[in-house]
């Protein structure tokens, strides 16, 4: 069984790439390990958003890295030279301020934040604030600055405010702080507040579809016509999967042609390759 699901995952090549191409409408990427790592870009994405642009495909770009909110994003793409504006960025923060809307959280309760800017600069634009009290909900994602008393006052809420929601931007165990090397992610942090509670939270980010509501809204084209392409098989890839998109995986960031290959891994995308800009060179524009 695992044989011939391994066998499904398909190498990009020339006699494959127009077919994938033709059937798709809206490419939805992951960024850190997909654009970038850290901030350095990763050869020849530039040009290849371009190509795809210019061949009339929608792009998204759906990241779980919650340390920036979409504003944020969208000048880090312009830092880089990349046009893309704040509605065609969806990532883990902004998951988590809209997740708070649809379940009509009351304004008048505060958020607690494990996380930075990214995570309390889009709560304030959907109106909750993390100042005050009581706390009605406790909000980890990924902080470069986590500390003992932050997860001691998250898990004092979680455990002694009754009704207390505990909401993880994400799972993800590593992301690229840098392009040299990986570091802990939001994953570790989240860990560290489900031990110390036993509970577990509500995941918004990857591999969680909420997000896709959003997206479906914005851009009201057909799961089926979109492709997910990512770095990460757990979040990424999964992600696409779960919503009913093709999925394509490249080989820039957390995942390896042998980890793919593994025997215990049991999530295939339909495609790989070894990054991006081999869609731009596959189809020789």
């Amino acid at each position: 069984m695992e044989a011939s699901a391994a066998s499904s995952s398909r190498p990009l090549s020339a006699q494959n790439v127009e077919a994938l191409f033709d059937s798709v409408e809206a490419f939805l990427f992951d960024c850190d390990g997909v654009i970038w790592k850290g901030d350095k870009l990763i050869e020849g994405v530039p040009q290849t958003l371009e190509m795809l642009r210019s061949r009339g495909k929608k792009l998204v770009f759906v990241t779980n890295n919650s340390t920036k909110s979409r504003k944020s994003y969208a000048k880090k793409f312009q830092m880089l030279g990349v046009t893309v504006s704040e509605e065609e960025i969806f990532c883990s923060s902004f998951a988590a301020a809209m997740y708070l809307k649809s379940i009509d959280f009351p304004q008048e309760k505060k958020v607690y934040v494990i996380g930075e800017e990214g995570i309390l600069e889009e709560l304030e634009l959907a109106g909750f604030t993390g100042l005050g009290g009581p706390v009605g909900a406790v909000v980890v994602g990924l902080d470069q600055y986590i500390n003992y008393y932050k997860l001691q006052y998250a898990i004092l809420c979680i455990r002694e405010n009754p009704g207390c929601l505990f909401i993880a931007t994400n799972r993800d165990a590593v992301g690229h702080m840098t392009d040299l090397q990986e570091w802990p992610g939001a994953g570790c942090m989240v860990a560290a507040v489900c031990g110390s509670t036993q509970k577990e939270p509500v995941v918004v980010g990857k591999p969680s579809t909420f997000l896709m509501d959003f997206l479906l809204k914005r851009f009201q084209i057909d799961t089926s016509k979109m492709c997910m392409v990512g770095d990460r098989l757990d979040t990424d890839i999964l992600f696409g999967q779960n919503a009913g998109c093709k999925t394509l995986l490249v080989l820039s960031g957390v995942t390896t042609l042998s980890g793919l290959h593994d025997p215990s891994n049991n999530i295939h995308p339909d495609y790989y390759t070894n990054q991006v800009s081999d869609l731009l060179e596959l189809l020789g524009s």
